[in-house]
C-alpha cells in the first residue's frame, strides 16, 4: 500500500488486467446512513463499477455495497450511484483525458484513512487481448527467473 493509505477495504484485481492505468487519483465518496458500517466490515464489491463525469461532478456506477444487517429500514440501495469527491482542477483534468477514445474512469481500490471513506480511481485505456496475454507471459518469465536465483542461491 501506497504511505498515508489506510486499512483496505475491497480492490478491484480485474482492473489492473483489463486496462492500463495511466494515472491515478484518491477521491472521498458521499455514503448514506448504513453504508459505513458496511464497507468498515468490507461489505463493498467494486468489479463491474465504473466511473462518469456528469455536469462537472463524478460519480460511482455499479458499485456495490451489501445491506447492513442490523440496519432495518434504513437501508440502502446497494448499486445506487455515489457522488465522488476530488478537486475541480481534478474533475477537469478527468474530463479532458476521458474525452480521448477508449479512456474510461475505473475504482481500483477502496480504503478508510483518517476515519473517512476513500477510493483510489485510475484513468484506464483498455487492453487487446493480445496485451492481456503479452502481459502473462512477462509475469511467467520473471517469476521464472526469481525462482532460478532463489535456486542458485541454495
Amino acid at each position: 500500500m501506497p504511505k498515508g493509505e489506510g486499512k483496505l477495504i475491497a480492490q478491484n484485481k480485474k482492473a489492473r488486467h483489463d486496462f492500463s492505468i495511466e494515472e491515478t487519483f484518491e477521491a472521498g465518496i458521499v455514503l448514506q446512513g448504513t453504508e459505513i458500517k458496511s464497507v468498515r466490515n468490507a461489505r463493498v464489491n467494486l468489479k463491474d463499477a465504473y466511473a462518469r463525469v456528469d455536469r462537472g461532478e463524478v460519480f460511482l456506477h455499479n458499485m456495490h455495497i451489501s445491506p447492513y444487517e442490523q440496519g432495518n429500514r434504513f437501508n440502502h440501495d446497494p448499486l445506487r450511484t455515489r457522488k465522488l469527491l476530488l478537486h475541480k482542477q481534478q474533475i477537469s483534468r478527468l474530463i479532458g483525458e476521458t474525452k480521448e477514445a477508449g479512456y474510461s474512469i475505473v475504482p481500483l481500490k477502496m480504503y478508510i484513512k483518517d476515519g473517512y471513506a476513500k477510493i483510489l480511481i485510475g484513468v484506464a485505456k483498455g487492453k487487446k487481448k493480445y496485451d492481456k496475454r503479452e502481459d502473462l507471459k512477462r509475469k511467467e518469465a520473471k517469476r521464472d527467473i526469481e525462482r532460478a536465483f532463489k535456486e542458485r542461491q541454495r
